[in-house]
Protein backbone atom coordinates (compact mmCIF):
# COMPACT_ATOMS: atom_id res chain seq x y z
CA UNK A 1 0.00 0.00 0.00
CA UNK A 2 0.94 3.41 -1.09
CA UNK A 3 1.38 6.50 1.40
CA UNK A 4 -1.50 7.93 -0.21
CA UNK A 5 -3.31 5.14 0.39
CA UNK A 6 -2.59 5.07 4.31
CA UNK A 7 -3.74 8.79 4.13
CA UNK A 8 -7.04 8.09 2.83
CA UNK A 9 -7.90 5.04 5.13
CA UNK A 10 -7.09 7.50 7.62
CA UNK A 11 -9.17 10.17 7.02
CA UNK A 12 -12.14 7.78 6.59
CA UNK A 13 -11.05 6.55 9.79
CA UNK A 14 -11.45 9.71 11.08
CA UNK A 15 -13.99 11.14 9.22
CA UNK A 16 -16.89 8.02 9.61
CA UNK A 17 -15.67 5.26 11.90
CA UNK A 18 -14.42 7.50 14.74
CA UNK A 19 -17.68 9.10 15.24
CA UNK A 20 -19.89 5.98 14.54
CA UNK A 21 -17.34 4.74 17.08
CA UNK A 22 -18.21 7.73 19.66
CA UNK A 23 -22.13 7.15 19.06
CA UNK A 24 -22.19 3.41 19.76
CA UNK A 25 -19.94 3.86 22.97
CA UNK A 26 -22.38 7.07 23.96
CA UNK A 27 -25.15 4.70 22.97
CA UNK A 28 -24.15 2.06 25.32
CA UNK A 29 -23.23 3.97 28.26
CA UNK A 30 -26.99 5.60 28.28
CA UNK A 31 -28.17 1.71 27.86
CA UNK A 32 -25.88 0.71 30.88
CA UNK A 33 -27.47 3.87 33.22
CA UNK A 34 -31.12 2.97 32.23
CA UNK A 35 -30.17 -0.12 33.34
CA UNK A 36 -28.87 0.80 36.30
CA UNK A 37 -31.56 2.85 37.28
CA UNK A 38 -34.06 0.57 36.59
CA UNK A 39 -32.16 -1.60 39.12
CA UNK A 40 -32.32 0.74 41.19
CA UNK A 41 -35.68 1.16 41.39
CA UNK A 42 -36.30 -2.35 41.54
CA UNK A 43 -34.48 -3.08 44.74
CA UNK A 44 -36.39 -0.34 46.42
CA UNK A 45 -39.54 -1.50 45.54
CA UNK A 46 -38.76 -4.63 46.45
CA UNK A 47 -37.48 -3.59 49.91
CA UNK A 48 -41.25 -1.54 50.08
CA UNK A 49 -42.72 -5.04 49.33
CA UNK A 50 -40.93 -6.73 52.24
CA UNK A 51 -42.02 -3.57 54.50
CA UNK A 52 -45.98 -4.85 53.85
CA UNK A 53 -44.69 -7.93 55.00
CA UNK A 54 -43.64 -6.52 58.10
CA UNK A 55 -46.71 -4.37 58.19
CA UNK A 56 -48.87 -7.49 57.39
CA UNK A 57 -47.45 -9.48 59.92
CA UNK A 58 -48.13 -7.10 62.49
CA UNK A 59 -52.39 -6.67 61.86
CA UNK A 60 -53.17 -5.77 65.40
CA UNK A 61 -51.23 -2.60 64.98
CA UNK A 62 -54.42 -1.63 61.75
CA UNK A 63 -51.12 0.10 60.07
CA UNK A 64 -53.20 0.11 56.29
CA UNK A 65 -56.33 1.87 57.83
CA UNK A 66 -55.68 5.90 57.80
CA UNK A 67 -57.04 6.58 61.65
CA UNK A 68 -54.73 6.36 64.50
CA UNK A 69 -55.30 3.03 66.12
CA UNK A 70 -56.02 3.58 69.38
CA UNK A 71 -55.49 2.13 72.95
CA UNK A 72 -52.11 0.22 72.16
CA UNK A 73 -50.07 -1.65 74.35
CA UNK A 74 -46.55 0.14 75.41
CA UNK A 75 -45.27 -2.88 73.24
CA UNK A 76 -47.64 -2.32 70.31
CA UNK A 77 -46.73 1.61 70.51
CA UNK A 78 -42.91 0.35 70.33
CA UNK A 79 -43.59 -1.63 67.24
CA UNK A 80 -45.59 0.96 65.56
CA UNK A 81 -42.81 3.27 65.89
CA UNK A 82 -39.54 1.20 65.10
CA UNK A 83 -42.10 -0.14 61.79
CA UNK A 84 -42.54 4.09 61.28
CA UNK A 85 -38.64 4.20 61.43
CA UNK A 86 -38.60 1.43 58.88
CA UNK A 87 -40.56 3.14 56.63
CA UNK A 88 -38.76 6.77 56.74
CA UNK A 89 -35.73 5.20 56.06
CA UNK A 90 -37.03 3.33 53.01
CA UNK A 91 -38.76 6.49 51.69
CA UNK A 92 -35.75 8.35 51.95
CA UNK A 93 -33.52 5.72 50.51
CA UNK A 94 -36.21 6.17 47.29
CA UNK A 95 -36.03 9.90 47.64
CA UNK A 96 -31.88 10.37 47.52
CA UNK A 97 -31.83 7.42 44.61
CA UNK A 98 -35.05 8.30 42.76
CA UNK A 99 -36.00 11.90 42.61
CA UNK A 100 -34.50 14.64 41.23
CA UNK A 101 -35.85 18.12 40.09
CA UNK A 102 -35.24 17.26 36.36
CA UNK A 103 -36.99 14.11 35.47
CA UNK A 104 -37.86 12.78 32.15
CA UNK A 105 -41.26 10.97 31.67
CA UNK A 106 -40.00 7.46 32.96
CA UNK A 107 -38.58 8.47 35.92
CA UNK A 108 -41.32 10.52 36.73
CA UNK A 109 -43.85 7.83 36.52
CA UNK A 110 -41.36 5.77 38.59
CA UNK A 111 -41.60 8.52 41.27
CA UNK A 112 -44.94 9.34 41.26
CA UNK A 113 -45.62 5.63 42.60
CA UNK A 114 -43.51 6.73 45.46
CA UNK A 115 -45.03 9.95 46.16
CA UNK A 116 -48.21 7.88 46.15
CA UNK A 117 -46.86 5.29 48.90
CA UNK A 118 -45.93 8.43 50.73
CA UNK A 119 -49.10 10.21 50.65
CA UNK A 120 -50.83 7.34 51.65
CA UNK A 121 -49.16 7.27 54.51
CA UNK A 122 -49.50 10.72 55.44
CA UNK A 123 -52.79 10.24 55.32
CA UNK A 124 -52.55 8.54 58.64
CA UNK A 125 -53.20 10.48 62.03
CA UNK A 126 -50.25 8.58 63.87
CA UNK A 127 -47.51 8.63 61.01
CA UNK A 128 -48.52 12.58 60.65
CA UNK A 129 -48.27 13.30 64.07
CA UNK A 130 -44.71 11.12 64.77
CA UNK A 131 -43.22 13.02 61.83
CA UNK A 132 -41.55 15.74 63.44
CA UNK A 133 -39.11 12.88 65.23
CA UNK A 134 -38.99 10.55 62.22
CA UNK A 135 -37.28 13.17 60.41
CA UNK A 136 -35.20 14.18 63.07
CA UNK A 137 -31.50 13.69 61.25
CA UNK A 138 -32.88 12.98 57.80
CA UNK A 139 -32.11 14.39 54.76
CA UNK A 140 -33.20 18.16 54.77
CA UNK A 141 -34.53 18.23 51.21
CA UNK A 142 -36.50 14.99 52.01
CA UNK A 143 -37.80 15.86 55.26
CA UNK A 144 -39.07 19.20 53.33
CA UNK A 145 -40.57 17.53 50.70
CA UNK A 146 -42.23 14.51 52.74
CA UNK A 147 -43.80 17.27 54.98
CA UNK A 148 -45.46 19.39 52.63
CA UNK A 149 -47.07 16.08 51.23
CA UNK A 150 -48.40 15.40 54.66
CA UNK A 151 -49.76 18.67 54.89
CA UNK A 152 -51.68 18.88 51.78
CA UNK A 153 -52.97 15.21 53.19
CA UNK A 154 -54.01 16.46 56.39
CA UNK A 155 -55.63 19.62 54.19
CA UNK A 156 -57.63 17.44 51.99
CA UNK A 157 -58.76 15.05 55.18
Amino acid sequence: MTLQTWELLSYIVTVVALPFALGVFLFEQRKERENEEEAIWQQISDAYIDFLEVVLANPDLRLRSQAATPDLSDEQRERMWVIFDMLISLFERAYLLVYADDMDAKKRRRWHSWEDYMREWSRREDFRARLPELLRGEDADFARYIRGLAAEEQQQA
